[in-house]
């Protein structure tokens, strides 16, 4: 658990720290709890199989420390964020993917009633189809379906009054995704105190920390079109690929060479271009090879292609 702020400190977080730290004495998991960021290097997160950014704010890691979470979460670890992680390095667009969206603002605590979106998940198999509950309800910069999460929880904004924070009839709460190798989950609840006596409250946490523990499965990734075509006596290369495979490596092998292709990402695709050295006329195999790094999971595909006489 990761409880460093560089903004608004909660008062809750030593209930917060005790309640998950109970969570894990009762269901098989250990739990440490720190504000040190130092641990965020590759030996320091080596021991650990989940991160909770439980309540954190503000700018709380360095460049180095990005990147080895980063590497970290591409390993296949898990993330769990609570409330205020949605407030959290708003300066790291990686972390914004990760979490799914950054907080907006809020009004008032108040009671409000949150709508079961997906009933068969752990964290909210325990829940009524509509949970009512007094909290502070963040909105948030954008919906995070856009990122491609799946959503748990969202709230009935007919029951609270949200001022200026309005998000209309959809507006998610709790989600979670697999991301860049890894696994993530979120719920926007848990400012207060209460929230952490609150028994359907912590069966939703440890529900999403269940969810985060559990290792995404290798998928391979999907190649979605290819071209091959020649120029000069060399085949030249265009693939289009799954663009949740962020950090893809792809090659080209043809006559026993294999060349390295250069990779794009952008708006949830990813481009593989490149070509081969030139070659002798005729009849050639070319093989490309989509390899996702965070799972070895790899995905080939074979084409003869004909070089004619230069």
């Amino acid at each position: 658990m990761f409880t460093k702020t560089e903004g608004y400190r909660h008062e809750s977080i030593p209930a917060a720290i005790q309640a998950v730290r109970t969570l894990g004495a009762k269901n098989g998991f250990v739990v440490t709890a720190t504000e040190d960021a130092t641990v965020f290097s590759a030996a320091g997160l080596r021991p650990y199989d989940v991160v909770v950014f439980l309540l954190t704010t503000g700018d709380v890691l360095n460049a180095s420390q990005q990147a080895a979470f980063e590497a970290y979460i591409r390993a296949g670890h898990g993330y769990v964020g609570v409330h205020s992680a949605a407030d959290t390095e708003r300066g790291w667009p990686w972390y914004g993917r990760l979490v799914g969206a950054w907080s907006s603002g809020h009004p008032e605590i108040q009671s409000a009633v949150l709508q079961v979106v997906n009933p068969t998940d752990a964290s909210t198999a325990g829940l009524p189809p509509r949970w009512p509950r007094t909290d502070e309800w963040y909105s948030f910069l954008t919906n995070p379906r856009a990122n491609g999460v799946r959503v748990l929880l969202t709230l009935d904004e007919s029951t609270y009054v949200p001022g200026g924070w309005a998000m209309g009839t959809d507006h998610p709460i709790a989600w979670k995704h697999e991301f860049d190798g890894g696994r993530a989950w979120y719920t926007q609840g848990g400012h207060t105190t209460e929230s952490y006596s609150e028994p359907l409250f912590l069966g939703h946490v440890l529900g999403g920390i269940q969810y985060a523990l559990a290792r995404p499965k290798a998928v391979a990734p999907k190649l979605r079109a290819l071209s091959l075509t020649t120029n000069g006596g060399r085949v030249v290369v265009r693939a289009l690929y799954d663009g949740r495979c962020m950090r893809c490596r792809a090659t080209l092998r043809v006559h026993s060479r294999t060349t390295a292709l250069r990779l794009r990402w952008s708006q949830q695709r990813g481009t593989a271009t490149g070509l081969s050295a030139v070659l002798p006329a005729g009849r050639w195999l070319a093989t490309v090879t989509l390899v996702d790094p965070a799972t070895n999971a790899s995905r080939k595909v074979s084409r003869w292609v004909r070089v004619p006489k230069i």
